[in-house]
């Protein structure tokens, strides 16, 4: 085959997918529930008002209250996932439920079913993998407990500082994703960590991704938030430093082997005026513990240095599997166009 020839084979199999997609896509909107009796109901209900085609689904995570009863009563399609937590319900939804574009809310009624089409119509268009719904941007109207604002804001500072971006809000719960994003990012966090998790990985991996502000509603009386602020602050921060570690290895290790470089120094420079001044080193001590540390400082920066060696080859290999998939995908819907 010619050149010209497999430009034509590529673009005839193109033209078959966008024919394949120009149909309807398959909708489905997830929603992580523990014990949201009070809510559940009006937010399965505002989401079927507002997406009619969209397939509703809750999956409970131990729920000890009437949250299953009231969203089957309400039409929802229910699920199971007995790890508590609900980065584990997370992972449980993304892999269970097949749609061409995803759309996860909190069961607890503070995000607009009225604003949903917002975050649906950049992954519609194809111009977003995922799609964030921001309740920190100057046209949200957002109801926040000052302490979780305060959270919020630091998480967002770190990870825009970290990963050099320019996001608003890195903890948002209302997220629309394209299939590609939900059925290709591992999730390993169990808890609230999970969306810092989807953010930082949808950036490190290459993912377009949008924002559009939301507003956050209080939640109803009688309802109580799940969040432990201390503990899964902690939770969240551990997460955003692992990722760093994982996806930016140089940066990570060469600030920790500089910072140890540094701190050498310090005797460093006294031992060696000393040494200058009288040919002597008398603080012995003090010499040792400033090779070891500007010694430990170099072993660390080569360690950082070998792997991002070894995380570059496997964007590579990554970048090189999607290659492969979209043609194996191409090949597939050529097959069913015959």
């Amino acid at each position: 085959m010619t050149g010209r020839e497999r430009i034509a084979s590529r673009l005839g199999r193109w033209c078959m997918l966008i024919r394949k997609m120009s149909k309807r896509p398959k909708i489905a909107v997830l929603i992580p529930c523990y014990n949201e009796e009070l809510t559940v109901r009006s937010v399965v209900e505002s989401f079927r008002a507002e997406l009619p085609e969209a397939d509703i689904y809750v999956f409970d995570n131990n729920s000890t209250d009437g949250t299953v009863e009231q969203a089957r009563a309400a039409g929802a399609r229910i699920g199971m996932e007995r790890r508590q937590g609900k980065g584990f319900v997370v992972q449980t939804m993304f892999q269970d439920v097949e749609a061409d574009i995803y759309l996860m809310v909190d069961g607890d009624g503070t995000y607009p079913a009225a604003e949903a089409h917002k975050l649906l119509d950049p992954i519609l268009l194809g111009e977003a993998d995922m799609v964030v719904g921001s309740r920190l941007t100057r046209e949200s109207s957002s109801d926040f407990a000052r302490l979780n604002r305060l959270g919020n804001k630091f998480f967002l500072h770190t990870v825009n500082f970290i990963f050099k971006v320019k996001l608003s809000d890195v903890l948002s719960g209302y997220r629309a994703f394209n299939r590609d994003f939900v059925k290709n990012i591992p999730i390993f966090g169990g808890g609230f960590e999970t969306e810092a998790e989807l953010t930082i990985k949808a950036l490190a991996r290459g993912y377009r991704v949008v924002e559009r502000s939301v507003d956050l509603k209080a939640r109803p009386e009688g309802s109580v938030s799940k969040i432990r602020v201390v503990a899964d602050g902690f939770l969240i921060l551990n997460t955003i430093l692992t990722l760093f570690r994982d996806y930016k290895p140089l940066t990570f290790f060469g600030i920790i082997g500089l910072i140890f470089i540094g701190l050498g120094m310090l005797p460093g420079v006294a031992v060696f005026a000393e040494f200058v001044r009288t040919g002597l080193v008398t603080h012995l001590p003090s010499a040792v513990l400033a090779v070891a540390l500007v010694l430990s400082g170099m072993l660390t920066i080569v360690v950082g240095l070998v792997l991002h060696t070894i995380t570059r080859r496997f964007q590579e290999l990554e970048y090189q599997l999607k290659l492969l998939n979209k043609e194996t995908l191409l090949e597939h819907m050529a097959g069913m166009e015959r």
